[in-house]
């Protein structure tokens, strides 16, 4: 693709108008080569990567062109979200685990410009014989040194040996890595590039508030802080699943707008839970320490450690989910007397919340569930028009609309959702017949 198209449709579908510095740079990499990117979480190197990758990529050939490999099934999952409406006239698709391995390999009946994928899903393809990859051309390791820390390190060098003709390689990383791995191909350029401290440093756009709670008990002391905090969007962290479930249980008695992450749930119920937290339908999410990588939630307002993080690391990246991309953002540590605080972490302040906000967290919105998406041949656009034409909406009361193989997510008005119900429950949907619920 051209640099002037993929721009644009950054500009149109992204709505971004003006890259950061470190995507300027990746912008205007050679197609050819081996380049370590450095880069903090929540500095953009999703799109940082994306620019050189559909660059180096030719229109639609009926092969696979490029691989992208992450550690993640939400990052991948956000990855494909970035590429798939920038990638015009091409094929992306997202391999995972979870996910219907039937609809994959129905996927590859029209095989794929770009495939997004863990690398356990990956070599599970290519050992079925599915795929063929010796046309790939340009592969990305991303998070590469999350990949290692997770034992990723035999599934990667297995499906690299598959990647014969590769031009570009691109391997992103939070911390600095030592050698390159042995199984990638050597190429005629080999670079470091490094934005790891570039700027202002996420930690000096965030407040880190200590939080007392006078009882080893934290759930009161929680609930009396996000009464007080003003409205926005707010990841809470617990270290347990069993915790994370009795907190959002707490939290949805007292009737806060709350939303659970964890390992334990499927993997539709996970995807359909950040949806909800980025799109304002619950702008509360309790989450385990799964939520503290590879999720890119805008204009998330506040971080709270309900439980200390386990490790630097972790705190690290619980706290990455705020202060994103030049974005100013909440730390909140809740302790007791029974916690000793590590000496990674430093506080600004103390705080002790009371009273109510005049302006509290609150859901602005309801998901409407479509039972048909892009299988069905349904588009955003059809879903819009539907929701004017039928629903009596607006085009401006139709908020985020997620699109995947069979369903829609959209956010509308939450007092306009029932209403939007009634009116579209017995319309078709681009002569479909579809069942829409609340989410």
């Amino acid at each position: 693709m051209k640099l002037s198209e993929i721009l644009a449709n950054i500009s149109d579908k992204l709505h971004i108008a003006q890259l950061n510095p470190m995507q300027e740079r990746m912008s205007s990499l050679a197609v050819r080569g081996t380049y370590t990117l450095l880069a903090p979480t929540g500095s953009g190197k999703t799109l940082a990567f994306a620019i050189p990758l559909l660059k180096s990529v030719g229109p639609a050939a009926g092969h696979v062109q490029a691989v992208v490999i992450a550690p993640s099934r939400e990052l991948v999952l956000q990855i494909a979200g970035v590429i798939r409406p920038i990638a015009t006239g091409l094929k992306t698709v997202a391999f995972y685990g979870g996910h219907s391995m039937q609809e994959e390999t129905a996927s590859l009946a029209v095989l794929p410009d770009i495939i997004v994928a863990t690398p356990g899903r990956l070599l599970d393809h290519l050992k079925r014989g599915q795929l063929d990859l010796s046309t790939v051309s340009t592969l990305v390791l991303d998070e590469y040194d999350k990949a290692l820390e997770l034992g990723f390190a035999d599934e990667m060098k297995r499906v690299c040996r598959r990647l014969a003709g590769l031009r570009l390689v691109i391997l992103t990383s939070a911390t600095e890595l030592g050698a390159l791995p042995d199984y990638l191909p050597s190429t005629a350029k080999t670079e470091v590039i490094d934005f790891s401290d570039s700027g202002e440093a996420p930690r000096r756009r965030m407040q880190v508030v200590r939080v007392i709670s006078t009882s080893r008990d934290k759930l009161q002391t929680l609930e009396d802080l996000l009464h007080a905090l003003p409205n926005g969007r707010v990841i809470v962290f617990a270290n347990h699943r069993e915790s994370a479930e009795r907190i959002y249980s707490a939290l949805k008695a007292d009737g806060l707008p709350a939303g659970i992450y964890h390992g334990g749930l499927d993997q539709n119920d996970r995807e359909n839970a950040i949806v909800k937290l980025s799109n304002g339908s619950t702008p509360i999410l309790v989450s385990t320490d799964l939520g503290a990588r590879g999720l890119d939630i805008p204009e998330l307002s506040a971080v709270v450690h309900y439980h200390l993080p386990v490790s630097p690391e972790a705190w690290t990246h619980r706290n990455g989910r705020t202060a994103r991309q030049q974005a100013r953002g909440e730390v909140y540590v809740i302790t007791s007397e029974s916690d000793d605080m590590p000496e990674y972490i430093v506080t600004d302040r103390d705080y002790y919340p009371t009273g109510r906000s005049e302006d509290p967290i609150r859901a602005t919105t309801a998901t409407l569930y479509f039972n048909v998406g892009r299988k069905e041949k349904i588009s955003r656009g059809d879903i819009v028009g539907f929701l004017i034409a039928k629903g009596g909406l607006q085009a401006t009361d139709i908020g985020q609309i997620t699109l995947r193989d069979h369903s829609a997510l959209v956010a509308v008005p939450l007092d306009k959702a029932r209403a939007v119900l009634g009116r579209v429950a017995n319309e078709k949907i681009k002569n479909t017949r579809a069942k829409i619920t609340l989410l």
